[in-house]
């Protein structure tokens, strides 16, 4: 079973990481080729591309003139550290046993505009370019064209040895639109976080968000490899919605929240 979550637009790479093991991505190439098409853009070109201040298009320029193929200690960090927002918040990797993080290394995917798929100790070089930028590349003419069935095709050679292959997705509609789903040959559940306000149930972002990193976190703590162990999620007051759910939805609530 996998799990999958986004990436997140703030970046740590200042806080030092310590004794932890690395491993490199796995589609490097189709990085590079993205990279030599964004360096060819001009800051004015990448604020409008990206919807971008003046000073956050210059930091991604210049992010982008700077990229290697070649991922080091100096230039580069593992992604569940180098990633910083509210998902990364729950999930909180830094907190991770040597023994959690390897098995977050075995069954967690950080879907990537840049990456295409991220392991948790996949080392990474900051960047910034979310899924649904419509960037041309070749004949692709957005980054879903350019990545196509590539993921899909990843995360069943990942699964290929599960009988009942599943992936839990905790990632944002825009990068889950990224997995091909024609071409995934495994079950998909989404889960659901609502907050009770105002009378009534409903997803509000912020809380949403560090709920996905909860639930990724949860899972590697508990070592969860069936959906049914899903159920039992009980972090920050959340708790499995029965009546809620259906058999490939699974809603959790909570009437406040404890953070």
């Amino acid at each position: 079973m996998l799990y999958l979550i986004s990436p997140a637009k703030s970046l740590d790479f200042e806080t030092p990481v310590g004794d932890v093991p690395h491993t490199l991505p796995q589609f490097v190439a189709q990085s590079a080729k993205l990279v030599g098409v964004l360096k060819k853009k001009s800051p004015q070109q990448i604020a409008k591309l990206m919807n971008l201040s003046d000073a956050l298009s210059g930091l991604n320029v210049a992010r982008y003139q700077a990229w290697k193929p070649e991922f080091t200690e100096a230039n580069a960090r593992q992604a569940v550290l180098a990633f910083d927002g509210d998902v990364y918040g729950g999930l909180d990797a830094r907190t991770l046993k040597a023994a959690q993080l390897e098995w977050a290394q075995q069954h967690l995917c950080i879907l990537s505009g840049l990456y295409g798929v991220l392991r948790p100790l996949d080392r990474m070089q900051p960047y910034r370019l979310e899924m649904g930028t419509t960037l041309t590349v070749g004949k692709a003419r957005n980054l879903y064209q350019f990545w196509g069935a590539q993921i899909a095709d990843y995360l069943n050679e990942r699964l290929a040895a599960d009988h009942t292959p599943v992936v839990v997705n905790l990632a944002s509609q825009e990068y889950f639109k990224s997995v091909d789903r024609k071409a995934l040959k495994a079950r998909v559940i989404e889960c659901v976080f609502e907050e009770y306000k105002a009378g009534q149930y409903k997803v509000i972002s912020f809380f949403a968000k560090r709920a996905r990193g909860l639930m990724a976190r949860y899972a590697i703590t508990h070592k969860v490899t069936t959906p049914r162990k899903l159920e039992g999620f009980d972090l920050e007051g959340y708790a499995f919605d029965a009546q809620a759910s259906q058999p490939d939805r699974y809603v959790f609530r909570r009437r406040s929240p404890t953070t």
